[in-house]
């Protein structure tokens, strides 16, 4: 038996560094519709051959010009009408890094890249408001 889905897949990135006490997070302003000039966290679609761990590497690299493989799995993002274009499921992922020696650069759909306070974040695309505030919930007690 069938079922008649058209969902697609996505993996966001959640890269967060100390900066003294202040926990930050790296987001890509979105060169591109829907949410154009919004800031995001990077992510994407994951290709039909493509392991998740594979896709959020690559959308990464792709966004910020950050290689890493270092990441993990965190949760899983579902709401129906969380992306405009469509049903899509989101796994994201989070990874930590010393930020005097990553060096991220806008890249592929991304017009800029910037940390930001986990306490002082800019109006987010998609619910990416949603995963931060999981992320504060599990990482900061929050």
């Amino acid at each position: 038996m069938g079922y008649p889905q058209n969902i697609k897949v996505t993996v966001d990135a959640i890269v967060f560094a100390y900066q003294g006490q202040d926990l930050e997070i790296l987001l890509i302003q979105r060169k591109s519709d829907p949410f154009k000039g919004k800031w995001a966290l990077p992510g994407g679609f994951v290709e039909d051959d493509e392991p998740l761990d594979t896709a959020v590497s690559r959308e990464l690299e792709e966004e910020t010009g950050i290689q890493t493989t270092d990441l993990f799995q965190f949760y899983t993002f579902g709401q129906p009408d969380r992306d405009p274009r469509g049903r899509a499921i989101s796994v994201a992922y989070y990874t930590e890094v010393d930020k005097t020696e990553v060096h991220p650069k806008a890249a592929s759909d991304a017009a800029e890249t910037q940390w930001f306070s986990m306490n002082r974040l800019p109006e987010l695309a998609f619910d990416h408001a949603d995963i931060l505030a999981k992320v504060k919930q599990v990482f900061l007690n929050s």
